[in-house]
């Protein structure tokens, strides 16, 4: 049973190390805020017709 514990202890262990990672990211680290502009072809905004010459 002293193995089970162990392990246990172990999980929780990794577990907090992860939370505070993630906690202080949360805290400490403040995103830039910038501009996007993403170019998008004329051909998928209004794909050509299949038939438009017929």
């Amino acid at each position: 049973m002293p193995t089970l514990f162990r392990f246990i202890f172990f999980c929780a262990t990794i577990a907090g190390i992860i939370y505070l990672a993630m906690w202080s990211l949360v805290v400490f680290v403040e995103p830039r805020e910038r501009d996007v502009t993403v170019r998008i072809p004329s051909e998928q905004v209004n794909p050509p017709e299949e038939n438009a010459g017929q």
